[in-house]
């Protein structure tokens, strides 16, 4: 058997960086896991052994549409609430508290009465788009609407939301994180 010399000094360093690295790991990972969702939105496809694309609209966005033709991106809310809830050597846990969230990473159906307020809609001016027989718009009349007021009444909604998943499980996420802690294991066991 050969006697090895061992140096207290540095068996003690190599120890002090692998408890510290042991007690940064939960908020790296954490950090890990909410960059990889936010690119979910970047991508609009997840990522596990393969990427599958989101559903797209049945009607895309025009000129007069909203902001965004990014899917689930129109005022960034739910892309921006992703972050840490509890990071702990035991457990890492990464969500949001957007109510709607759920149903876009989850898919599912909304059946239920929505009730709408009295409101008042401005005057404002419509362009119409005079079409001949070849279906060429040549006239373009500008019509103006006049201010109207909308009484309160209640509308059935029957909504299917897709699936357009950004938060879960992951091959790809789960290999992410074990390539960093190796990595950091190895780094301070240098």
């Amino acid at each position: 058997m050969s006697n090895r010399i061992v140096d207290i000094n540095d068996f003690t360093r190599k120890l002090d960086a692998v408890l510290n690295t042991y007690k940064k790991l939960p908020t790296e990972i954490a950090t890990i896991a909410v960059n990889f969702s936010k690119e979910r939105f970047r991508d609009q496809a997840w990522l596990d052994t393969s990427k599958t694309k989101w559903k797209p609209r049945k009607t895309q966005r025009g000129r007069s549409g909203r902001r965004s033709q990014t899917l689930l991106v129109d005022t960034v809310r739910l892309k921006r609430s992703i972050r840490k809830i509890k990071a702990t050597p035991d457990q890492v846990i990464i969500g949001t508290d957007v109510p709607y969230a759920e149903i876009h990473n989850e898919g599912g159906t909304i059946n239920k009465t929505v009730s709408v307020k009295s409101h008042t809609i401005k005057s404002h001016r419509r362009k119409a788009h005079i079409r001949t027989r070849k279906g060429r718009s040549e006239n373009v009349k500008v019509q103006t609407v006049k201010a109207y007021t909308v009484k309160a009444h209640s509308r059935k909604m029957n909504l299917k939301i897709p699936s357009r998943r950004f938060m879960g499980k992951s091959y790809t996420l789960t290999r992410r994180i074990e390539l960093h802690i190796t990595a950091r294991f190895m780094r301070a066991l240098k």
